[in-house]
């Protein structure tokens, strides 16, 4: 038998289901700075741990410098971005696969979710580049082990969110945490208008 789906079930479920293609999005209350207003595209959810990218984190730092081989497919800004706090030191790199495009036995990339697929850096840019429409390189990532990120979502310092392809290729000066909450029906929209220096208010 099937229920039909309360109001509250469509805007904030109890139990929010976290799997590859689900944005976390930090809560008002969480203020830890290496988490505050972030945003993060989770890649795999699973016993052996949910790994994810910060995705509305640019550096300073160019892709030119690090990987140049790369960077004239890279989305703007073509920096690198703050995937997160684990191994800042390597490079991975998500793309949006171009609609209609197929990845299928490509040498190099991983289908994650819907058009969303993680890319091998040691691949060769020219066979990729023609199938995405803009790759995008995290140093470092974001992880939780086994049971940690449960734990957090029961004190309800993420949102859970399903995204969207474009989400992950953000164009610049985007505020990607209010616009991903303003698509949310009613009330979670209005977490988008909650400022962001709260004591400047």
């Amino acid at each position: 038998m099937e229920y039909a789906e309360e109001p509250e079930d469509r805007t904030a479920s109890a139990e929010p289901a976290v799997r590859p293609g689900s944005l976390l999005v930090s809560s008002t209350d969480l203020v830890e700075p290496a988490f505050r207003r972030t945003v993060i595209y989770m890649i795999e959810h699973n016993e052996n741990g949910s790994p994810g990218v910060v995705v509305n984190r640019p550096s300073e730092t160019t892709l030119h410098d690090v990987l140049p081989q790369w960077n004239s497919y890279a989305a703007r800004p073509e920096v690198l971005f703050v995937g997160g706090p684990v191994k800042r030191d390597s490079a991975l790199c998500l793309a949006t696969l171009r609609t209609g495009a197929d990845a299928t036995g490509v040498p190099g990339l991983r289908r994650v979710h819907g058009r969303v697929v993680m890319v091998d850096l040691d691949s060769d840019p020219d066979v990729v580049a023609p199938l995405v429409e803009g790759v995008r390189v995290f140093a470092g990532y974001s992880g939780w082990t086994n049971g940690q990120l449960d734990s957090e979502l029961q004190r309800d310092d993420w949102i859970v969110i399903s995204a969207l392809a474009s989400d992950v290729l953000a164009p610049p000066r985007v505020d990607v945490w209010a616009q991903v909450l303003r698509r949310q029906p009613l009330p979670l929209a209005m977490l988008a208008t909650h400022p962001i220096d709260v004591e400047r208010n």
